[in-house]
Order: structure tokens, then C-alpha cells, then sequence
């Protein structure tokens, strides 16, 4: 680990006498589900600034498809949603955050009603659909299959009628430099203005996951693990990186990119069928086709792999054509732009990296092992999800985290003061000479290695090599000094691989999401604990 990674603390020099100030009381770097909620709690408290590396519609909380898992039902209980929870985290669930984030997840939901949002009911009452693992209906959604994209329609709403909260786009965050209990300074990158440093009392971390370091993933562009390799810089404590979630079903097109086709079609009664027409999940898992998602995954490959066929099918053909352009409008349009009338034809699926499970270690208050620095969302490692992510749980704790992150940022205001003056800082570089390397390509052959050597199967050979591969590319890269954000963003790319390599190699058993076919059983005696990592450590 230590090799190429802790030779840079930052990635860019840069002097805080020669660059513009900003200052806030909080700062949210991120503006998905998790960012948007913690801006709007910690609104109540001071001013909070949000930065966002795109655009706020371009996060992948707009993209998610299926619903929150929620107890809002009188069928339904806190005691059954935290034991699907548990039972699907394979040992690795904390206890703790899995009540919390259960238990307070009904009022979180009904918050954003009373804000407007428009899920999904009839008679009045909330429409329920089941995923896999969840042993009850609990899923409600919006607009059929746009729940992401109506909470961000919310939240965006709210955040921006706070006049306490400015929201800036186009801000690329390069790192995160902690002043020793007197606040922390982001160095920020804009296109327009170019280098400043935002100053924090306190800084929420909320930039998503690392879907995009996969060749074949869910994920939209943003989503390059850059919080977490700033955090790993800053020197917090992350965790369980070995755990990538893969999405069992995501449209096969060659040459297109992966869609999701979300889980909650298989909810409704979808089946897969191999290439040669026969339903195969019942012989992999007593649940079928709604057994846990790892289980589908790897099925899934194993019958690309017998039947030697790219893809395998889900038929949903059984309902109606009206039903189906009502329930998913946007998987309806999504398969039609193919040529595939998914009431009459099979779709090609096939699994894409979705979702990571670990991230920037936190307690019950998103609060990460730096003062003043927290985590919410994908690019924190709460403990809810354990081994492997219950469906429809992430939209769940990005709410509730969300608001005891903003809210427990917001009340440190009062005991630790705002962060009103700047502080020198400086960070020189010293180039080393050495021949040029081809970012476009580093970055293609990185998530084409990531898809084979940390995919839904590992093994040592293979996952050795890949460590290999990446140390060769930081040897050129992670030294180099850039002036541009794809720079920055491909240093970032490889220090989060090779965390991923580093964690997945060290854990020498299959659990959840990670399955090692050198060692395919589950070992509780050596395993049944959460693998950590921090620089200098």
C-alpha cells in the first residue's frame, strides 16, 4: 500500500497566499441524497456551502430506479425489515446503525410528502413492491420507475429555498487539508475561476461511489471514488473495501452503455432464462429469482458461462403492455430505443458493477476518524449494509444519515466555533522526470482490469497481477503533477484500485459480494471482521 500512495499528501501545489478564500460554517462536497439532506439539516445551524463535481441532476441518486425500503406498511415491522437487513449483510451488518437507520427511516420518508414528494399510491395509500431479500413488500417508489429522480427533485427544491445554503456547481474538490482543530480547508477547482481554498469548520463528505472504475457499471461519470481517495490523503480511516456490489440485471447491448433494469421487475413476477430458454434460478436458490443480490449475480455468470452466451434473458411478458409503460415508463422507452417491446420480447441483461459497500468509516453520526470531517451516503462505510447491500436500503440511509450528519455538524458549530480566518498552508511539488503516459488509455485498461480481477469472481493469480499492473501506473502517474481535473481524477482512480486490490486479496474467504474461487466457503472464525485501511498506518 505504501509504495505510490503515501508518497503525495496532495495532488496539486499550491500556496494560500496567491489563491481566493471562501468561508463557510459546513461544507458538503456532493449533492445526491445523503449531500442534499445533510445541507438541509445543517441549514438550521449556519451557512453550508455545497460543491458538486457536475451538475445536481447529475448524481446517481437521480438515476436510482427501484424505491426506499421503508416500514410503512401494518404488515410490515422495524423488528422484520432489521432482520432481512442482517440476514443479507452475511455478519458484517452493525447492529446499532441497522436500528437506527430502520427505525428512523419512516419519518425521513415522510418528511420529504410533507416537501412534495409524489410517490407512488392508490386508494391513497402507498403502493408496496418486494426485492430481493426482503421478506415482505416494502419498497415504495414514485412515477413508476423514477424514485431517484423525484427525490432529487425534492431535495433540490428545499435545499435551494434555504437562504443559508449556496449551492455551486462545476467545483471539483482536489483535497482536504485538516488545521489541527481549527477547521479543515478544501482545495477546490473550477474551470471558470480556477484554483481557491473553501474553508470549513466542518466538512461532509457525500461524493458517491466507484461504479466507474468498472468497465461495465450502472454508475453515471461522476462516480470515480475522488471522495475517498481525498479522505485516504486526509488520513481517515476507511473500510471494507473488498465489497463491490454487482446489479444481477442491467441491459445487454454491445456497445451501449449498461442500464439498469431495475430489481423490482423481477418484484413483479419477471424470470431469467438461460439462452436456451430455461428458467435457472430455482436450482441456484430456493427464492429464485428475488434471492439476494449476489446470489443472482454470480448465477447469472455462471450460466453465461455454461451455456456460452454473453447474456441470459428476463421475460415480462406475463403483464400486460398498459401495466408495464405505467409501472416503468422509463425501462419501457430505455429497451423500445433498442428495438425491444419488453411486453412481447425478452431483454438481454446481464450484471454491472452497481454499488460500493465500503467507504470512509463512521459512527451513528456520520463523524469519520478526522475532527470535523464526516461521511454520508455511498462514500461512507456505516456498517448497515455489512457483506452485501439489502435492495433499496441506499436511498434509506442516505436520508437518515443525511440528517444526523448535518444535524450533528450543525450543533459542533456551537462547541468548536465557525471557521472565520485563513491559515497559511502550502504544498510544494517536485515533478520527477519521467516519460509521458496516456491518460485515456491508463484509465480504459484500469476499469477493463477492475471488471476482471475485482469483479463478481476474484482469485489470487489474478487479483496479484492487477495489483502489479496498478503499481506500474502509478509509478507514472501518481507523481505527476496535473493542472486539470481528468488528471486528478485518473490519480484518484488508482488509489482507490489499489485499495480494492489490497482488501480483496487479504480476504481469504467468500462472503456477500465477495466471492474468491480460491476460497469459495465462509470463514467466521478468521473473517467475521471488517479489514481497515489508512495511510500511514
Amino acid at each position: 500500500m505504501k509504495k505510490h500512495l503515501e508518497k503525495r499528501r496532495c495532488l496539486a501545489p499550491f500556496d494560500s497566499r496567491s489563491v481566493p478564500h471562501i468561508f463557510t460554517d459546513v461544507l458538503i462536497v456532493g449533492g445526491g441524497v445523503a449531500g442534499l439532506r445533510s445541507a438541509i439539516a445543517a441549514a438550521d445551524y449556519g451557512n453550508v456551502t455545497v460543491l458538486v463535481k457536475s451538475t445536481l441532476e447529475e448524481s446517481n441518486t437521480a438515476q436510482a430506479q427501484g424505491g426506499v425500503a421503508v416500514v410503512l406498511s401494518a404488515q410490515d415491522s422495524v423488528e422484520q425489515h432489521a432482520a432481512d437487513t442482517l440476514a443479507t449483510g452475511v455478519g458484517l451488518c452493525d447492529e446499532e446503525t441497522v436500528r437506527v437507520v430502520v427505525g428512523e427511516g419512516p419519518e425521513r420518508v415522510k418528511e420529504l410528502v410533507e416537501w412534495g414528494a409524489r410517490f407512488d399510491r392508490t386508494d391513497g395509500e402507498f403502493e408496496f413492491t418486494k426485492e430481493g431479500g426482503h421478506s415482505v413488500p416494502r419498497i415504495v417508489h414514485a412515477h413508476g420507475d423514477a424514485t431517484g429522480a423525484e427525490i432529487a427533485r425534492v431535495l433540490i427544491q428545499v435545499a435551494r429555498a434555504k437562504p443559508s445554503v449556496g449551492l455551486l456547481e462545476d467545483h471539483f474538490v482536489i483535497d482536504l487539508v485538516p488545521c489541527e482543530g481549527e477547521g479543515i480547508a478544501a482545495l477546490v477547482y473550477n474551470g471558470q475561476k480556477g484554483m481557491m481554498l473553501v474553508w470549513a469548520s466542518q466538512v461532509i463528505l457525500a461524493t458517491g461511489g466507484i461504479g466507474r472504475l468498472y468497465r461495465e457499471t450502472t454508475n453515471r461519470a461522476g462516480a470515480t471514488g475522488d471522495g475517498l481517495a481525498i479522505a485516504y490523503r486526509a488520513g481517515a480511516v476507511l473500510q471494507d473495501f473488498e465489497f463491490m456490489q454487482f446489479h444481477p440485471t442491467t441491459l445487454y447491448i454491445a456497445g451501449a452503455s449498461r442500464a439498469l433494469i431495475s430489481e423490482t421487475v423481477r418484484g413483479e413476477g419477471a424470470k431469467l432464462l438461460n439462452r436456451n430458454g430455461e428458467r435457472f434460478m430455482t436450482k441456484y436458490h430456493a427464492d429464485g429469482e428475488l434471492a439476494p443480490r449476489d446470489i443472482v449475480s454470480r448465477s447469472i455468470v455462471n450460466e453465461i458461462q455454461v451455456t456460452r452466451h454473453p447474456c441470459v434473458y428476463l421475460d415480462v411478458t406475463h403483464l400486460r403492455k398498459r401495466h408495464l409503460k405505467q409501472r416503468f415508463p422509463a425501462i419501457y422507452r430505455e429497451c423500445l430505443s433498442f428495438d425491444i417491446d419488453i411486453s412481447k420480447d425478452l431483454i438481454p441483461v446481464r450484471p454491472s458493477a452497481h454499488y460500493f459497500i465500503g467507504g470512509v468509516q463512521v459512527d451513528t453520526r456520520g463523524r469519520s476518524s478526522v475532527p470535523g470531517l464526516f461521511a454520508v451516503g455511498e462514500v461512507s462505510c456505516t456498517g448497515l449494509h455489512g457483506a452485501n447491500r439489502l435492495g433499496s436500503n441506499s436511498l434509506l440511509e442516505g436520508l437518515v444519515f443525511g440528517a444526523r450528519a448535518g444535524t450533528q455538524a450543525g450543533e459542533r458549530l456551537a462547541k468548536v466555533g465557525r471557521n472565520s480566518r485563513p491559515r497559511p498552508l502550502t504544498c510544494e511539488l517536485i515533478e520527477p522526470k519521467r516519460g509521458e503516459i496516456d491518460l485515456g488509455d491508463v484509465e480504459n485498461s484500469l476499469r477493463s482490469l477492475m471488471w476482471r480481477a475485482a469483479g463478481i469472481e476474484r482469485e489470487e493469480s489474478h487479483l496479484e497481477t492487477a495489483e502489479d499492473y496498478v503499481d506500474f501506473w502509478c509509478g507514472y502517474v501518481m507523481d505527476k503533477t496535473f493542472a486539470n481535473v481528468h488528471g486528478w481524477i485518473i490519480q484518484n482512480m488508482l488509489t482507490v484500485a489499489k485499495m480494492v486490490f489490497h482488501s480483496a486479496r487479504r480476504r481469504q474467504e467468500s462472503r456477500g459480494v465477495h466471492f474468491r474461487t480460491d476460497f469459495p466457503d465462509t470463514d467466521d472464525e478468521r473473517w467475521k471482521r471488517h479489514i481497515t485501511i489508512q495511510r500511514g498506518a
